[in-house]
């Protein structure tokens, strides 16, 4: 029979690791909109100071 606090530590490393997956996705994800806004903001001036010459 196996100790059940082995098990139970098991179990919590697993949860932790699978949250530390989701949490850089998550950042990955929030990345790749910071980085689209971005671009999106520069294009947006860039024409602006290409209409106003």
């Amino acid at each position: 029979m196996s100790d059940p606090n082995s098990e139970i530590k098991q179990r919590n490393r697993q949860i932790a690791e699978n949250e530390s997956i989701r949490q850089k996705a998550n950042a990955i994800h929030v990345s790749s909109w910071a980085i689209a806004v971005a671009v999106l903001i520069g294009l947006a001036a860039f024409g602006s100071m290409l209409l106003s010459r």
